[in-house]
């Protein structure tokens, strides 16, 4: 079993950069491949980026491709999100998952552990 729990949420001007952190639990994490994804008022769950367990492939939302980077410290177990020039369109509360699948990492049903979220809020 995994257990996460993100950080470095906030409130931020356009433009602006924030970095969140993913801290996971259990012996297992290097095994799972990990995704973000986000939900702003009103609207659906939207993935957001994935990077494989090895941490060699990474997959991006076109919405953040270019402006949002994703990494993972396997040893820390630990998965890092840094998000430059945000925009207000940004704003929603991000969340952090873990899968074993890389075959559809953009669809959120095939995720198994999720954290409880962590609100950014960028201001225009």
């Amino acid at each position: 079993q995994v257990q996460l729990v993100e950080s470095g949420g906030g409130l931020v001007q356009a433009g602006g950069s924030l970095r969140l952190s993913c801290a996971a639990s259990g012996r297992t994490f290097g095994n799972y491949n990990m995704g973000w994804f986000r939900q702003a008022p009103g609207k659906e769950r939207e993935f957001v980026a994935a990077i494989k367990w090895s941490g060699d492939s990474t997959y991006y939302a076109d919405s953040v491709e270019g402006r949002f980077t994703l990494s993972r410290d396997n040893a820390k177990n630990m998965v890092y999100l840094q998000m430059n020039s945000l925009k207000p369109e940004d704003t929603a509360v991000y969340y952090c998952a873990a899968t074993l699948s890389w075959l559809h990492p953009t669809r959120s049903n095939l995720y198994t552990y999720w954290g409880q979220g962590t609100q950014v809020t960028v201001s225009s």
